[in-house]
């Protein structure tokens, strides 16, 4: 594996519930399972990498965020696992963190130890943190419209340095 797709989970492959803690009201963004497989048919390898605030401020567990990851697998429908591996940050903002994005640490540990091409990685997320994630590893982003977050206002979609897709199905399909 010399490519891959660093994904965010809320906003990007599942609808934004904002401190989604019940694996009952997942809900996947039409083209994320569609948009996964075609990766995986061309040999990305799929990295999920999602804040959860939610846990650092005592709102929900980390057992309930897998319990969360497992159903949206679930409904993804895909041979499992579905990730290569899965870095949950559960820091507040204003907590310590390592891995909080715009942390690229996850990112640059997982180029070193899967030996990943950082020209042939992607990071696909709704939000500047997801962005600023991607470029301070120096693999490439993308934004998609299904969050929460306009991306015309990250700076980096505005000044034309970040694509933008309707969704992650459509990112995908640009995939070659």
């Amino acid at each position: 594996m010399k490519r891959a797709l660093f994904l965010d989970r809320d906003g990007t492959l599942i609808v934004d519930k904002v401190y989604l803690a019940d694996p009952a009201g997942v809900e996947l963004i039409p083209g994320a399972a569609l948009g996964l497989a075609r990766a995986r048919s061309l040999g990305f390898g799929l990295f999920l990498f999602t804040n959860q605030s939610g846990i650092g401020r005592g709102l929900h567990t980390i057992e309930d965020t897998h319990r969360v990851n497992e159903r949206m697998e679930e409904l993804l429908g895909l041979p499992r696992p579905v990730f290569s591996d899965i870095c949950i940050a559960p820091e507040a903002p204003g907590q310590p963190s390592l891995y909080r994005k715009p942390s690229p640490r996850f990112i640059e540990e997982k180029l070193a130890q899967h030996a990943l091409d950082p020209a042939g990685c992607w990071m696909v997320g709704d939000s500047a943190a997801d962005i600023g994630a991607a470029l301070a590893a120096g693999i490439r982003a993308a934004a998609v419209r299904t969050g929460k977050v306009r991306p015309e206002s990250i700076a980096e979609v505005a000044s034309g340095q970040v694509p933008v897709f309707s969704d992650f199905g459509a990112f995908a399909a640009t995939l070659g």
